[in-house]
Protein backbone atom coordinates (compact mmCIF):
# COMPACT_ATOMS: atom_id res chain seq x y z
CA UNK A 1 0.00 0.00 0.00
CA UNK A 2 1.71 3.49 -1.31
CA UNK A 3 1.80 6.24 1.21
CA UNK A 4 -0.49 8.35 -1.14
CA UNK A 5 -3.38 6.03 -0.77
CA UNK A 6 -3.13 5.61 2.87
CA UNK A 7 -3.07 9.20 2.71
CA UNK A 8 -6.48 9.22 0.38
CA UNK A 9 -8.11 6.94 3.20
CA UNK A 10 -7.17 8.92 6.24
CA UNK A 11 -8.60 12.44 4.55
CA UNK A 12 -11.72 10.75 3.36
CA UNK A 13 -12.73 9.46 6.58
CA UNK A 14 -12.03 12.89 8.27
CA UNK A 15 -14.19 14.37 5.37
CA UNK A 16 -16.73 12.00 6.42
CA UNK A 17 -16.67 12.51 10.29
CA UNK A 18 -16.87 15.94 9.93
CA UNK A 19 -19.87 16.38 7.82
CA UNK A 20 -21.96 13.76 10.16
CA UNK A 21 -20.72 15.88 12.50
CA UNK A 22 -21.47 19.34 11.61
CA UNK A 23 -25.10 18.24 9.58
CA UNK A 24 -28.49 16.36 10.65
CA UNK A 25 -28.51 13.39 8.43
CA UNK A 26 -32.27 14.89 6.93
CA UNK A 27 -29.97 18.04 5.25
CA UNK A 28 -27.42 16.10 3.40
CA UNK A 29 -27.51 15.97 -0.27
CA UNK A 30 -28.21 11.99 -0.48
CA UNK A 31 -30.62 11.74 2.64
CA UNK A 32 -34.15 9.61 1.66
CA UNK A 33 -36.80 9.10 4.19
CA UNK A 34 -37.52 5.69 2.63
CA UNK A 35 -35.26 3.98 0.21
CA UNK A 36 -38.03 2.53 -1.76
CA UNK A 37 -35.42 1.38 -4.38
CA UNK A 38 -32.73 0.01 -2.35
CA UNK A 39 -35.43 -2.17 -0.55
CA UNK A 40 -37.25 -3.28 -3.52
CA UNK A 41 -33.94 -4.36 -4.98
CA UNK A 42 -33.13 -6.35 -2.44
CA UNK A 43 -36.52 -8.10 -2.60
CA UNK A 44 -35.57 -8.43 -5.97
CA UNK A 45 -32.92 -10.86 -5.45
CA UNK A 46 -35.35 -13.68 -3.99
CA UNK A 47 -33.17 -13.35 -0.34
CA UNK A 48 -34.77 -14.83 2.09
CA UNK A 49 -35.30 -12.73 5.71
CA UNK A 50 -32.30 -14.80 6.96
CA UNK A 51 -30.34 -13.66 4.49
CA UNK A 52 -27.03 -12.05 5.15
CA UNK A 53 -26.98 -7.98 4.05
CA UNK A 54 -24.70 -5.78 4.31
CA UNK A 55 -25.09 -1.83 3.16
CA UNK A 56 -21.56 -0.33 2.81
CA UNK A 57 -21.44 3.01 3.36
CA UNK A 58 -24.78 2.88 4.60
CA UNK A 59 -24.25 5.64 8.11
CA UNK A 60 -27.26 7.00 8.76
CA UNK A 61 -29.16 5.91 5.83
CA UNK A 62 -33.33 4.39 7.30
CA UNK A 63 -32.08 1.02 5.09
CA UNK A 64 -31.10 -0.92 8.29
CA UNK A 65 -34.15 0.78 9.88
CA UNK A 66 -36.76 -0.33 6.42
CA UNK A 67 -35.19 -4.29 6.77
CA UNK A 68 -36.04 -4.51 10.89
CA UNK A 69 -39.18 -3.59 9.97
CA UNK A 70 -39.69 -5.62 7.34
CA UNK A 71 -38.50 -8.48 8.88
CA UNK A 72 -34.84 -9.13 7.95
CA UNK A 73 -32.61 -10.31 10.66
CA UNK A 74 -28.78 -10.08 9.77
CA UNK A 75 -27.77 -6.61 8.88
CA UNK A 76 -24.41 -5.16 8.91
CA UNK A 77 -24.26 -1.50 8.21
CA UNK A 78 -20.65 -0.35 7.60
CA UNK A 79 -19.30 2.88 7.23
CA UNK A 80 -15.98 5.09 7.34
CA UNK A 81 -17.39 7.58 9.44
CA UNK A 82 -18.04 7.40 13.30
CA UNK A 83 -20.28 10.23 13.43
CA UNK A 84 -22.51 8.86 11.21
CA UNK A 85 -22.86 5.34 12.79
CA UNK A 86 -23.44 7.13 16.10
CA UNK A 87 -26.34 8.84 14.40
CA UNK A 88 -27.72 5.54 13.24
CA UNK A 89 -27.35 3.78 16.66
CA UNK A 90 -29.42 6.85 18.23
CA UNK A 91 -31.89 6.59 16.03
CA UNK A 92 -32.74 2.94 16.15
CA UNK A 93 -32.62 3.35 19.98
CA UNK A 94 -33.23 -0.45 21.84
CA UNK A 95 -33.41 -1.72 18.05
CA UNK A 96 -29.17 -1.13 17.78
CA UNK A 97 -28.15 -4.82 18.83
CA UNK A 98 -30.45 -6.13 16.05
CA UNK A 99 -27.79 -4.38 13.59
CA UNK A 100 -24.03 -5.49 13.82
CA UNK A 101 -21.65 -2.03 13.09
CA UNK A 102 -18.38 -2.12 11.51
CA UNK A 103 -16.69 1.15 11.33
CA UNK A 104 -14.28 0.84 8.21
CA UNK A 105 -12.84 2.27 5.25
CA UNK A 106 -14.02 -0.80 3.11
CA UNK A 107 -10.88 -0.82 0.68
CA UNK A 108 -9.01 -1.73 3.85
CA UNK A 109 -11.09 -3.66 6.08
CA UNK A 110 -11.04 -7.07 6.60
CA UNK A 111 -15.07 -8.14 6.53
CA UNK A 112 -15.76 -11.09 8.86
CA UNK A 113 -18.48 -13.00 7.81
CA UNK A 114 -19.62 -14.12 3.71
CA UNK A 115 -22.53 -12.48 3.09
CA UNK A 116 -25.81 -12.72 0.41
CA UNK A 117 -26.37 -9.48 -0.67
CA UNK A 118 -24.07 -6.47 -0.83
CA UNK A 119 -25.56 -2.56 -0.80
CA UNK A 120 -23.79 0.25 -1.79
CA UNK A 121 -25.60 3.14 -2.32
CA UNK A 122 -23.25 6.29 -3.21
CA UNK A 123 -19.86 4.97 -2.33
CA UNK A 124 -18.24 3.36 -5.16
CA UNK A 125 -18.16 6.76 -7.15
CA UNK A 126 -16.02 8.41 -4.65
CA UNK A 127 -12.92 6.19 -5.34
CA UNK A 128 -12.07 8.59 -7.97
CA UNK A 129 -8.51 6.28 -7.65
CA UNK A 130 -8.03 2.96 -10.01
CA UNK A 131 -5.74 1.66 -6.48
CA UNK A 132 -9.15 1.93 -4.27
CA UNK A 133 -11.66 0.79 -6.35
CA UNK A 134 -9.34 -2.50 -7.12
CA UNK A 135 -9.56 -3.13 -3.03
CA UNK A 136 -13.40 -2.53 -3.06
CA UNK A 137 -13.61 -4.91 -6.00
CA UNK A 138 -11.27 -7.18 -3.70
CA UNK A 139 -13.18 -7.01 -0.48
CA UNK A 140 -16.59 -7.42 -2.69
CA UNK A 141 -14.82 -10.86 -4.13
CA UNK A 142 -13.56 -11.99 -0.54
CA UNK A 143 -17.14 -11.91 1.21
CA UNK A 144 -19.85 -11.62 -1.01
CA UNK A 145 -21.16 -15.44 -1.80
CA UNK A 146 -21.08 -17.44 -5.35
CA UNK A 147 -24.76 -16.82 -6.31
CA UNK A 148 -24.97 -13.65 -3.77
CA UNK A 149 -26.14 -10.43 -5.54
CA UNK A 150 -24.14 -7.11 -5.55
CA UNK A 151 -26.81 -3.85 -5.50
CA UNK A 152 -24.32 -0.48 -5.99
CA UNK A 153 -25.86 2.61 -7.03
CA UNK A 154 -23.69 5.66 -8.48
CA UNK A 155 -24.01 8.96 -10.09
CA UNK A 156 -25.37 7.90 -13.86
CA UNK A 157 -23.09 9.54 -16.62
CA UNK A 158 -25.87 12.54 -16.63
CA UNK A 159 -25.15 13.24 -12.53
CA UNK A 160 -23.27 15.79 -10.94
CA UNK A 161 -19.58 15.83 -10.92
CA UNK A 162 -19.05 16.42 -7.73
CA UNK A 163 -20.45 15.45 -4.38
CA UNK A 164 -20.03 17.06 -1.10
CA UNK A 165 -16.95 18.99 -2.52
CA UNK A 166 -15.67 15.67 -4.36
CA UNK A 167 -14.81 15.00 -7.22
CA UNK A 168 -16.96 11.43 -8.39
CA UNK A 169 -16.23 9.05 -10.85
CA UNK A 170 -19.80 8.82 -13.42
CA UNK A 171 -20.89 5.88 -14.40
CA UNK A 172 -23.25 3.83 -17.21
CA UNK A 173 -24.57 -0.13 -16.68
CA UNK A 174 -22.10 -0.76 -18.67
CA UNK A 175 -18.64 1.08 -17.31
CA UNK A 176 -19.74 -0.81 -13.92
CA UNK A 177 -20.08 -3.78 -15.45
CA UNK A 178 -16.87 -3.95 -16.81
CA UNK A 179 -15.86 -2.25 -13.16
CA UNK A 180 -16.49 -5.64 -11.54
CA UNK A 181 -15.66 -7.99 -14.46
CA UNK A 182 -16.62 -11.75 -16.09
CA UNK A 183 -17.47 -12.62 -12.18
CA UNK A 184 -20.71 -10.80 -12.38
CA UNK A 185 -23.99 -11.12 -14.38
CA UNK A 186 -25.95 -7.87 -14.30
CA UNK A 187 -29.24 -8.53 -13.84
CA UNK A 188 -30.78 -5.42 -13.51
CA UNK A 189 -30.11 -1.06 -14.30
CA UNK A 190 -32.75 1.18 -13.07
CA UNK A 191 -32.20 4.97 -13.68
CA UNK A 192 -33.06 7.06 -10.62
CA UNK A 193 -34.24 10.98 -10.02
CA UNK A 194 -33.16 11.88 -6.57
CA UNK A 195 -34.00 15.23 -5.41
CA UNK A 196 -31.68 16.17 -2.32
CA UNK A 197 -33.32 18.33 0.44
CA UNK A 198 -31.72 21.17 -0.83
CA UNK A 199 -34.12 20.25 -4.08
CA UNK A 200 -31.23 19.54 -6.56
CA UNK A 201 -31.88 16.63 -9.30
CA UNK A 202 -29.20 14.19 -9.36
CA UNK A 203 -29.08 11.28 -11.97
CA UNK A 204 -28.19 7.82 -10.49
CA UNK A 205 -27.58 4.74 -11.72
CA UNK A 206 -29.04 1.44 -9.46
CA UNK A 207 -27.56 -1.85 -10.93
CA UNK A 208 -27.86 -5.23 -9.37
CA UNK A 209 -25.75 -7.76 -10.31
CA UNK A 210 -25.23 -11.76 -9.13
CA UNK A 211 -22.32 -13.35 -8.09
CA UNK A 212 -21.50 -16.10 -10.96
CA UNK A 213 -18.17 -17.44 -9.91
Amino acid sequence: MTDDLISKRQSRKEHWDKVYKTKQPNQLGWYEEFPAVSFNMIKSTGAGLDANIIDVGGGASSLADTLLLNGYKRITVLDIAPSAIEKAKERLNDRVSAVKWIEADVTAATLPEDYDVWHDRAVFHFLTDAGHRKKYIDAVKKSLKTGGHLIIATFSLAGPPKCSGLDVVRYSPEALADEFGVGFELLDAIGVEHITPAKVLQKFIFCRFKRVK
